[in-house]
């Protein structure tokens, strides 16, 4: 699997299933400079276990008929969100549906927890 293979598979979905250790779970996510990057926490998708993991399986499925593309391992780290204000206004413009959009980053700031998982291709 290559990372052509895996950043084409993630910009044409915007979701993908995340293995943690509570099981998959499916998350929203944006494709930005080489990496995944989901929001966790303070009324965003719950995803037990992410931020205490350093590594996860990441299946991406396909848009058309949710069949399996590509599963690839990912490394977690947690993004400081004042470092990272343009990726994270961009992630901001991905999130649909936010019932507070104009204050979407400072809920994020204060509540949630931004995460990018880089890829690790075989």
């Amino acid at each position: 699997m290559s990372l052509g293979l895996i950043e084409e598979g993630a910009k044409k979905s915007s979701v993908l299933w995340i293995a943690l250790p509570s099981g998959p779970r499916l998350a929203w996510h944006m494709w930005h400079e080489g990496a995944i990057y989901v929001v966790t926490g303070g009324g965003e998708q719950p995803l037990p276990g992410l931020t205490e993991s350093p590594e996860v399986e990441i299946t991406l499925r396909s848009k058309d008929n949710g069949a399996e593309l590509v599963r690839f391992p990912a490394s977690v780290e947690v993004v400081d969100q004042a470092a990272a204000g343009e990726t994270v206004a961009a992630l901001a413009k991905e999130r649909l549906n936010a019932h507070d959009a104009a204050g979407l980053i400072d809920r994020w700031a204060a509540q949630s927890v931004v995460v990018r998982l880089t890829p690790r291709p075989a």
